[in-house]
């Protein structure tokens, strides 16, 4: 009797996404409700839709992310929680860029309780224009290591902001 060939762990999209994602911050302060609240809503939008494919490895992946001053840490492990690669993102490339988007965001934030339509509309343009930019910075600084979709960029962008901002 011959065995039958297992059916593989993942196929189609599920092998390219990120099924998870740790949040390592050792030495990071109390998040006020506010901050607690965006980083959640930062990995659930991140992990509700993905396109994630690490190069060198086929996935799914669990992404644990670490944050320190200057760098992010990315550690990209199986399903299973095996190791395949870490390595770090500088963020000297993105930091205008995260300084402009918040400043963006607050202002949206604070137009929506006084502003009309129209002046709220182009907040929210320039804060996209600033997220689109980060996300073209964000994918080809992780080229040659990580492949994703702007979509993806974009969420990945978000969280990144959201740990910087403690």
């Amino acid at each position: 009797m011959t065995k039958a060939p297992s059916k593989p762990a993942t196929s189609g999209k599920d092998a390219f996404r990120i099924l998870d994602i740790k949040i390592v911050q050792p030495h990071s302060p109390r998040l006020s409700s506010d901050a607690e609240h965006d980083r959640r809503a930062a990995i659930f939008d991140l992990l509700d839709q993905n396109y994630f494919r690490m190069l060198a490895s086929p996935g799914p992946y669990i992404l644990f992310l670490g944050d320190s001053a200057r760098h992010i840490h990315f550690d990209i492990r199986d399903a299973h929680e095996k190791p395949l690669a870490e390595f770090v993102l500088a963020m000297g490339p993105l930091r205008q860029i995260m300084r402009d988007y918040r400043l963006v965001c607050d202002s949206y934030y604070d137009a929506i309780r006084t502003k009309t339509p129209a002046q709220i509309q182009a907040i929210d343009m320039g804060r996209r224009a600033l997220h689109d930019e980060a996300t073209q910075i964000l994918q080809a600084r992780l080229s040659g290591k990580i492949e994703m979709d702007d979509l993806t960029a974009r969420r990945l962008f978000s969280l990144v902001c959201v740990l910087k901002q403690v």
